[in-house]
């Protein structure tokens, strides 16, 4: 088949086409409002019509090349044909699009997206950059399977029911807890809150199970509970007891969980509770004395088996210059000592 007949082939095609694409859209009236039907058809006629050009531009070219005795190749040359004109189509509906968007027309130019350059996710985008929400979770859902965005979407549109369902299924738990929030539906929030805690706990992270107990459930004594576990149970022990203290804001009670914390401190633990003092220790001149003898008694304990622990007493007397020379002297005799 020379380029001649594939481009009259084209055109008879093309023609036919167009005749039941028209009586298709008009037979949406049975079922849609009378002016998106119109809506359709002008953009099916707009661009039927930029084809139409399209092809008696090719037709054109064709004859006067036959006229003039050029030879057309075969094989080659349809496919050149082809690729051009369906090439030429695809930027015509490009620059379309592209100018719906300009027109701030975000529908019509999703169509064009969606139905002539059957893009479903650009399609999708650019309603959803024009803030149809509803519409692109439609196509992120139907089209794409794309639950995530859908659910996004829904959620902007404010559709937090559909949202929910959504990221039930994607077992964002944290997510349809806010979710439920939104809607005033404490109870069920919390329901969702306590397995995302749930999953902390049993993954050992009870920093972020608390912060969902303080931040969201409202539950203050729950999130102390599970920090205090944490601590006690050696997961993530420094950040619980530090989260732990950081909690306390009363100078009063913190200077006692402090005291009553270390008296139940076993050894193997008591230089990560110096650690957790070294922080608490700048909070207040008035826990400073409190804390400097429990630094004093980890420190005295630890010096045979940790000798670099000595370097800690100047955490606890920041400004005593004195404190420095008696660790300088402390570590040079313990060299010679180790040296004869």
């Amino acid at each position: 088949m020379n380029s001649q007949k594939f481009i009259n082939k084209f055109s008879a095609a093309f023609f036919i086409l167009v005749i039941i694409k028209i009586i298709a859209i008009l037979a949406q009236l049975f079922h849609k409002s009378f002016w998106s039907v119109v809506g359709t058809l002008m953009i099916f006629i707009i661009v039927a019509f930029i084809i139409f050009v399209v092809i008696t531009r090719l037709e054109d070219k064709e004859k006067e090349k036959n006229t003039n005795g050029g030879r057309g190749t075969s094989g080659g040359g349809n496919f050149y044909v082809e690729s051009s004109l369906f090439d030429k189509i695809r930027n015509k509906y490009e620059e379309l699009a592209k100018s719906y968007i300009r027109e701030n027309n975000y529908q019509k130019a999703a169509k064009v997206y969606i139905n002539l350059l059957r893009d479903n996710y650009r399609g999708a985008k650019t309603l959803e950059e024009g803030g149809l929400y509803n519409e692109a979770a439609v196509i992120y859902l139907k089209k794409l399977n794309n639950k995530s965005q859908a659910a996004y979407c829904y959620e902007q549109a404010k559709q937090y029911r559909k949202a929910i369902e959504l990221y039930k299924e994607l077992e964002h738990k944290e997510k349809v807890g806010d979710l439920y929030r939104e809607i005033n539906d404490p109870k069920n929030a919390n329901t969702y809150y306590q397995m995302v805690v749930d999953d902390y706990v049993n993954n050992n992270q009870m920093v972020k199970g608390s912060l969902i107990y303080r931040k969201k459930m409202e539950l203050p004594e729950e999130a102390q509970k599970i920090l205090l576990k944490g601590w006690e149970e050696d997961k993530d022990a420094f950040n619980c007891l530090n989260n732990y203290f950081a909690n306390i804001f009363d100078a009063k009670n913190l200077e006692h969980e402090i005291q009553e914390l270390y008296q139940k401190t076993p050894s193997e633990k008591k230089i990560i509770y110096l650690e957790a003092m070294k922080y608490e220790f700048k909070k207040d001149p008035l826990l400073q004395g409190t804390i400097r003898n429990i630094a004093y008694e980890i420190i005295a304990e630890k010096v045979i088996t940790h000798s670099e622990i000595v370097n800690e007493l100047k955490h606890f007397n920041p400004d005593d210059e004195v404190i420095l020379k008696d660790i300088s002297r402390y570590k040079t005799a313990r060299n010679k000592m180790f040296r004869n």
